[in-house]
């Protein structure tokens, strides 16, 4: 779970994340929402990817990106447990 959040720090890998949220995309289709070279996308995907928050598949000559929502669900599971968990031990 820490390469998630590392993942999740940068703003650009969030924006990602909101994108693929909407579809399924390729990185050809992501670049064009940011002002950026297409290897500086790359390395952004690929820490998506690293910390398991996308998925890549090939199709033909391009590779499609897909949101991993098992590992997003973990993720907002662990937020929503320090925030709605038990209060301590007394039951306060």
């Amino acid at each position: 779970m820490n390469d998630s959040f590392k993942a999740l720090a940068d703003p650009t890998r969030r924006q990602i994340i909101r994108l693929l949220r909407d579809k399924d995309r390729t990185a050809g289709e992501i670049a064009e929402f940011f002002n950026m070279s297409k290897p500086s996308i790359s390395h952004h995907l690929n820490a998506l990817k690293t910390a398991g928050l996308v998925q890549d598949e090939r199709q033909g000559q391009f590779i499609r990106y897909t949101l991993n929502t098992t590992v997003l669900d973990e993720v907002l599971s662990w937020l929503l447990e320090l925030k709605d968990g038990p209060q301590d031990k007394k039951g306060k």
